[in-house]
């Protein structure tokens, strides 16, 4: 008898399932808002900060349960050199959560600061050089009489050449 076929699934599926329980402890529905943190605010605020807990205020007893629950607050890390940037953009902020989310979900931004975790972006190999390219490096530092000063132009000419991001000319 053959064994049915799975299908690879994505990982981002089970993720609301493995961090579900900590989340909504925190205030999240799911890890949306903290996956989706740099499309919702843009990559320089996200660089600087990070959504800790959306706070929701208590219901009374006697609301009605169909209603939506009033905005709730947005807890955000930010990195104090950044802090008052970020003050500054808070309304910019709530208004891209509540778009994200379709309706007026958050209602106030608080800043804690402190230190932000960072994903470490793997630096590009730089590809080696051509022959070409260190005689060419070589024509144009070899004016330069000052030794410490032509190896570090010719370190920086090779990383330059080397990443790609140099203009290239047919000589």
């Amino acid at each position: 008898m053959r064994q049915p076929r799975l299908r690879p699934r994505p990982l981002a599926e089970f993720l609301d399932v493995c961090l579900g329980p900590s989340l909504a402890a925190q205030g999240f529905a799911s890890s949306d808002v903290i996956v989706a943190w740099p499309d919702i605010v843009g990559d320089r605020l996200a660089e600087f900060t990070q959504p800790l807990k959306i706070e929701w205020k208590r219901k009374a007893a006697h609301a009605d349960p169909d209603a939506r629950p009033d905005p709730a607050t947005l807890v955000v890390r930010v990195e104090s050199a950044f802090a008052l940037e970020m003050q500054h953009l808070a309304p910019v902020v709530m208004d891209r959560v509540n778009t994200y989310y379709g309706w007026r979900c958050i209602g106030k931004l608080v800043l804690k600061q402190g230190p932000v975790r960072r994903i470490e972006k793997p630096r590009p190999v730089p590809r080696p050089l051509t022959e070409a390219d260190r005689e060419r490096l070589s024509t144009a530092t070899r004016p330069i009489e000052e030794e410490p000063l032509r190896a570090a132009l010719d370190r920086l000419g090779e990383a330059i050449v080397g990443s790609g991001s140099g203009t290239r000319t047919k000589a």
